[in-house]
């Protein structure tokens, strides 16, 4: 093999790792395109569910404080019940002994 040989078979070798650089790159950047594409819309769920969530928990706060109120309307209902009842009981005549 000639020395111009040899010359020509390294620049065929090396246009080829040269070619297959370039096509690794554009690999690698398509990818990293996805990826940041991926990322983006991963982002925008989350911010989704995160104002979903926001949400839920504030009308949930709310609801826990009407449920609150409520009880202690009940509460205070029952006991002037119990106080009603025990004053109609007080007032029933004795029986004769």
């Amino acid at each position: 093999m000639t020395i111009d040989e040899r010359f020509a078979r390294i620049e065929h070798v090396t246009a080829g790792l040269a070619e297959e650089r370039r096509k690794d790159r554009e690999e690698c950047r398509g990818l990293w395109r996805d990826t940041q594409r991926q990322l983006d819309q991963l982002v925008g769920r989350v911010d989704t569910i995160a104002t979903h969530l926001d949400a839920f928990i504030q009308e949930t706060a709310q609801r826990d404080h009407e449920t609150d109120r409520r009880l202690r309307e009940t509460d205070a209902r029952i006991d002037k019940l119990i106080s009603a009842m025990g004053e109609f009981i007080r007032a029933l005549p004795l029986p004769p002994a």
